[in-house]
């Protein structure tokens, strides 16, 4: 069996594949895999981040990216809207600055205090 990793629609998933033998071991065909199967993989933080981190105040998934990496910003305006329960959690800049990075992407799960943004 051969583990490959599969990004669909910016979230990342872990898939095994068992190949075919000589002895006539069958390969599941495409779609045969339950989605329930899938194991959803999550994106590494980064090594160095620069700026201050803004992170998730609850877990949920990524809905919305509202800014851009070097986007100018206020304090308080919304950077990303996360989904938990059917409401929408707006994340806010907590200071006025320039979006460094942004290490998540939309549809990617989040739990409370993962790094989303960083802001300088």
């Amino acid at each position: 069996m051969e583990t490959y990793s599969v990004t669909v629609n910016g979230v990342t998933y872990e898939v095994q594949v068992e190949k075919k033998s000589s002895t006539g071991v069958s390969v599941p065909a495409p779609g045969a895999i339950a989605p329930s199967a899938l194991q959803e993989v999550k994106k590494p933080a980064p090594t160095s981040v620069e700026g201050e981190k803004i992170t998730a105040g609850a877990a949920g998934k990524v809905w919305k990216i509202v800014v851009a990496e070097g986007q100018e910003v206020k304090s308080g305006d919304t950077i990303v809207i996360l989904e938990a329960m059917k409401m929408e959690i707006p994340v806010v800049a907590p200071k006025s600055g320039v979006i460094g990075q942004i290490v998540i992407s939309e549809g990617s799960s989040v739990e409370a205090g993962d790094l989303l943004a960083t802001i300088n």
